[in-house]
C-alpha cells in the first residue's frame, strides 16, 4: 500500500528523449508507484514554445515556458534539453532549492559537472546523470556504485554509435567515408552538426564523464585527446581487414604508472585505432557500443548495448528517476561522488600504445637498415614487417610500401619515429599510421 505522498516531477524538455520519458512515465505510472512506493506525478513539461510540433505522447496541457516556477515546485527535475544554457541555470536552481536533478547532457556534465556536484553536495540533494552516456547501457551505476570499492585501472570503449556504424559500413560493405556518412545521415544517427560525432567532440565528453568517476579525478574536458574518424580511409580499412584487425572510434580512460620522475596520473583520450578482430569491442556493429572495463580485483567486464535512441536514453533517465523516488521515500541526504584523489590529466605523449605505420619507400639495398635504425634511435621496437614492391612506373626510381607495426612505446617515441621517417630521404611518404588498441 502505497502511504508516502505524491512527488512531483518536473520534466525540461520535449524533444526525442523527454517525449520518451513523459510517455513512459505516464503510461507505467502504476508500476513505478508500486517499485518506489509513491506516485510520481508529472507536473510539467518546459519547452521554448508550447505550439512547437511534438512527438506524440507530450500532453500539451502540460507544457508550459515557465521554467523557473516549474521547478520550484517540483520534487524531482529531469533536464534531457541539452547545451549549456540555459540547462546550466536551471540545473542549479534545482539542486540550490533542494531538489533531485537527473540528466542527460553529457556536454554540461563534461564541461561543468565540479560546479554541478558541489551544489547538489552542499545542499543534500543528488545529482543522476546514467543517460548522459551510452544511452540505455547501465555503465554510469556501476562505475559510481558496484565498483566503488575496487581499483579501475582501464576503461576501452566504442561511445558514439554513428561513427561506429559509419566505421562498420565502410568495414562490411566496403564503403567509402562519404558514403557511409551519408547512410548514417540518411537513417538520422548523426547529430545535426555532423562533426561532434565524426570529430570525436561527442565521445570525448562521454570518456571524461568516465574517467572521472573511473578514477575519482576530475577530469576537464580540455585534457581530453581527440581525433576523430574523417582520415579514415577505405585503403586503411581495406589493409585492417587483410590484416586481421577492424578500425574503431574508441573512447579510452587508463591509470599511467609513475615515469622516472615518478609522477603518476591518468589519461583520456579518443582516436580510431586497430582492434584486432578477435578482440569482444571489435564485434560491436551497427550503432551499437560497448564498453570494456579492467578492475584490479572484478577484473574484465563488458558492457554492450544500444547507445543511442529516444527511447533507449529514455530508459536510463527512469532508471535515474526510479533510483531518486526511492531516496525520497526512504529519507536522508545524497550521497557525494568522489572526485578528490587530484590525479594529474596526462598529455597525450605519456600513454604507452603501438602503432601501425605504411611507408613508401625507396626499393634498394640499404633502406631498411635505415628505417630500422630510426626505430631504434627513438628506442621503439619493431614488431613486424610486411613488404610489398609497387609496379614500376617509368622514369622513377622503384619503391616498395613497408607496413611496420611496432610494440608497445610511448607516444612521444612513436610520434618522434613518425617525423624521422617523413624527414629521412629513405622514405618517399608515409601513407599511413594509426594507433593498435586491445592486443
Amino acid at each position: 500500500m502505497i502511504e508516502y505522498r505524491p512527488l512531483r516531477i518536473a520534466l525540461l524538455g520535449a524533444g526525442s528523449v523527454g517525449a520518451q520519458v513523459a510517455r513512459l512515465l505516464l503510461e507505467n505510472r502504476e508500476e513505478l508507484a508500486a517499485r518506489v512506493g509513491a506516485e510520481l506525478e508529472l507536473i510539467g513539461i518546459a519547452v521554448r514554445d508550447v505550439n512547437a510540433k511534438r512527438p506524440e505522447g507530450v500532453p500539451a496541457e502540460l507544457l508550459t515556458t515557465d521554467a523557473e516556477t516549474l521547478i520550484l515546485g517540483a520534487d524531482i527535475v529531469i533536464e534531457v534539453m541539452g547545451g549549456l544554457e540555459p540547462a546550466r541555470t536551471y540545473i542549479l536552481q534545482a539542486l540550490n532549492s533542494g531538489s533531485d536533478v537527473i540528466t542527460a547532457n553529457k556536454y554540461l556534465l563534461a564541461t561543468h559537472g565540479t560546479e554541478l556536484f558541489d551544489a547538489a553536495e552542499q545542499v543534500g540533494a543528488q545529482l543522476y546523470f546514467e543517460a548522459a552516456v551510452a544511452a540505455a547501457i547501465p555503465i554510469i551505476r556501476p562505475l559510481r556504485e558496484s565498483l566503488a570499492g575496487d581499483k579501475v585501472n582501464r576503461i576501452m570503449g566504442i561511445v558514439n554509435g554513428s561513427t561506429n556504424y559509419i566505421l562498420d559500413r565502410m568495414d562490411t560493405a566496403g564503403l567509402s567515408l562519404e558514403d557511409a556518412m551519408a547512410e548514417a545521415t540518411e537513417l538520422g544517427y548523426l547529430e545535426a552538426d555532423p562533426s561532434l560525432d565524426v570529430e570525436g567532440y561527442d565521445a570525448a565528453q562521454k570518456v571524461a564523464i568516465l574517467a572521472s568517476l573511473a578514477f575519482h579525478t576530475e577530469v576537464p574536458l580540455d585534457h581530453v585527446y581527440r581525433e576523430g574518424i574523417t582520415k579514415v580511409t577505405k585503403e586503411q580499412m581495406t589493409s585492417a581487414r587483410e590484416n586481421g584487425y577492424v578500425i574503431k572510434l574508441l573512447a579510452i580512460a587508463e591509470r599511467i604508472a609513475a615515469d622516472e620522475a615518478g609522477e603518476q596520473g591518468v589519461s583520456a583520450r579518443v582516436y580510431p585505432a586497430l582492434v584486432p578482430r578477435e578482440h569482444p569491442l571489435a564485434a560491436v556493429r551497427g550503432a551499437f557500443n560497448a564498453v570494456f572495463v579492467e578492475a584490479e580485483a572484478a577484473g574484465s567486464l563488458m558492457f554492450y548495448g544500444s547507445g543511442a535512441g529516444g527511447v533507449q536514453t529514455a530508459s536510463a533517465v527512469l532508471g535515474d528517476l526510479v533510483s531518486a523516488a526511492k531516496r525520497h521515500v526512504a529519507g536522508g541526504p545524497g550521497l557525494a561522488d568522489s572526485v578528490h584523489a587530484n590525479l594529474p590529466v596526462l598529455p597525450i605523449d605519456r600513454i604507452y600504445t603501438r602503432y601501425q605505420i605504411t611507408i613508401k619507400a625507396k626499393d634498394q639495398p640499404g633502406v631498411l637498415a635505415q628505417i630500422a635504425t630510426l626505430f631504434s634511435q627513438h628506442g621503439v621496437s619493431v614488431e613486424t614487417v610486411e613488404q610489398a614492391v609497387n609496379p614500376r612506373v617509368p622514369g622513377e626510381a622503384p619503391t616498395a610500401n613497408l607496413m611496420v607495426g611496432t610494440h608497445e612505446a610511448t607516444d612521444a617515441s612513436l610520434s618522434a619515429v613518425v617525423n624521422s621517417l617523413a624527414a629521412s630521404d629513405a622514405v618517399e611518404s608515409i601513407t599511413s599510421v594509426i594507433r593498435v588498441e586491445g592486443l
